[in-house]
């Protein structure tokens, strides 16, 4: 297990990571801020570990689809060194980095989290069906599974939640969840005219037992605000 630092919480953060001599760290293109000289990097597909000419095509199916629908680069870099080493990788927007230990449980996530991973991680696209597309996270999930390390990434603070029972969340806001909790669109609430002026839109109300990461910003808000800012 690599040993790792969040930096600069919780706006600016930073991920340190300090590789063990043959461990491996993948991570999303353009996430490098510095590394150790000696540190290899190797840019694959975003997608599986098959090989042969069949599986390079299926790796380049996948790896298109989790660009398109998922949210994430098409390619993926990979760091490495006989000798180990150190790498720091920061996400696009400014806001959170989580650390995920899997110990063989699944959890889903929006488009878009993914920032690194190390060890027997999988990840894959989820069909998360029309409540998904309404709730603006888009008809698909990235579900992680398997033994080794994640880090997930957030516009704003991540903060942890335990749901018992139900909880809503707005769907702006949803950063993943276990898969043993459901869910259901409905409005936030007001009627009609909470649905128009509140603000508020659809929000996920969640059930049964699990933890959901929620991050304190929303990306839709800042689209928003940029765009009456711009000229015309």
């Amino acid at each position: 297990m690599p040993h790792h630092i969040i930096k600069h919480e919780p706006t600016f953060s930073l991920l340190e990571v300090h590789l063990q001599p043959g461990e491996v760290l993948i991570a999303e293109a353009g996430t490098m801020v510095a590394r150790a000289p000696h540190l290899e990097m190797d840019v694959k597909l975003n997608a599986g570990r098959d090989t042969g000419f069949f599986g390079k095509l299926k790796a380049m199916l996948f790896a298109l689809l989790r660009k398109v629908i998922g949210g994430e680069t098409f390619f993926v870099n990979h760091f490495h060194s006989p000798q180990g080493g150190w790498v720091w990788l920061a996400p696009a927007l400014s806001g959170g980095v989580r650390h995920i230990p899997l110990q063989g449980q699944t959890m889903l996530f929006s488009s878009g989290a993914f920032l690194a991973s190390s060890g027997e991680v999988d990840l894959r696209l989820r069909f998360g069906g029309l409540r998904s597309l309404l709730a603006r996270e888009g008809a698909f999930f990235l579900e992680a599974s398997g033994h080794g390390e994640l880090w997930v990434t957030s516009y704003g603070a991540i903060d942890e939640v335990y749901c018992n029972g139900s909880y809503i969340v707005d769907n702006g806001h949803l950063v993943g969840f276990d898969p043993a909790l459901d869910f259901k669109i409905r409005s936030a609430g007001g009627g009609a005219l909470g649905f128009l002026a509140s603000g508020e839109g659809l929000v996920c109300e969640f059930t049964g037992q699990g933890r959901i990461l929620i991050q304190s910003r929303n990306l839709g808000g800042l689209v928003g605000w940029l765009t009456r800012l711009l000229p015309g």
